[in-house]
């Protein structure tokens, strides 16, 4: 099975899908919601790109690579906006965002040296 290989990037990104789940859904409860904004969307950006990447590196997807490139982006905005805030839910989302970001650009480079696919996508943006 191909996706094997992943597996450290699949955990990671499930795990950063579920506490970016989790911030936005406890920042709806916090007292300034409105300050809380650009958190929430983001763990809604995050959560989401987290589960296409883990889908398509399940299924070994020819474009799984970009995904996760992508996935690190926004992994890495999000992290960020959620380190800026003191709660727990936050906090605990802005290290599993710091981990899915590192293990998805690891993916995304042992991809691109790995595989003729990759190389060949890599250069088409």
């Amino acid at each position: 099975m191909a996706h094997q290989q992943y597996t450290s990037c699949i955990d990671a990104c499930d795990a950063c899908a579920t506490a970016c789940s989790h911030c936005a859904t406890a920042c709806l409860q916090e007292p300034d919601v409105k300050a809380m904004a650009r958190c929430i969307a983001l763990d809604i950006d995050c959560a989401e790109i987290c589960r296409l990447a883990s889908a398509a590196m399940a299924r070994d997807s020819e474009h799984a690579q970009a995904i996760c490139r992508l996935c690190a982006d926004i992994c890495e905005a999000c992290g960020e906006e959620c380190g800026k805030h003191q709660m727990d839910h936050c906090q605990a989302c802005a290290q599993a965002c710091r981990r899915c970001a590192q293990e998805c650009l690891r993916m995304a480079q042992a991809a691109r040296t790995t595989s003729p696919t990759a190389r060949s996508a890599g250069h088409a943006h």
